[in-house]
């Protein structure tokens, strides 16, 4: 499968609330890093993923759609300028826009770099709460 077609297919997984689906496309190295001073930035490792990943749709009951506006691939990296909307379980709408870059090693995804707007997670995600 083309590396796009990975990424759009995780992004599915995503927007299905597929934990299974989305987890399982991470290689056993595999790891997402997260930018920002925010409670959820850093780094998770797979198994942590896994431990940790339901909690977006505890989060977004309703689910959060993401929607794929530009991708660009070269060699085992996909570039992706996205964007979220949902309803926070708080009762706030969630409007975000990110870039991601997927890197895969052996057909799975071993790097997912997630760069987006802070303020916006610290405030609705976080609940104005900062490390």
């Amino acid at each position: 499968m083309e590396n796009k077609a990975k990424v759009e297919k995780f992004i599915n997984c995503l927007n299905q609330g597929d934990v299974a689906g989305f987890v399982g496309m991470y290689h056993p190295e595999g790891s997402v890093w997260t930018s920002g001073q925010t409670l959820i930035s850093g780094t998770a490792n797979k198994s942590q993923i896994s431990a940790t990943a339901g909690a977006i749709f505890e989060a977004f009951p309703d689910g959060l759609i993401f929607t794929i506006h530009s991708m660009i691939a070269e060699g085992d990296k996909v570039a992706v300028e996205a964007e979220s909307n949902g309803m926070h379980a708080s009762g706030k709408h969630y409007n975000n826009h990110y870039h991601f870059l997927f890197e895969f090693r052996d057909g799975l995804l071993l790097s997912l770099k997630e760069y987006m707007d802070t303020e916006l997670v610290t405030d609705i995600l976080c609940g104005g709460q900062r490390p």
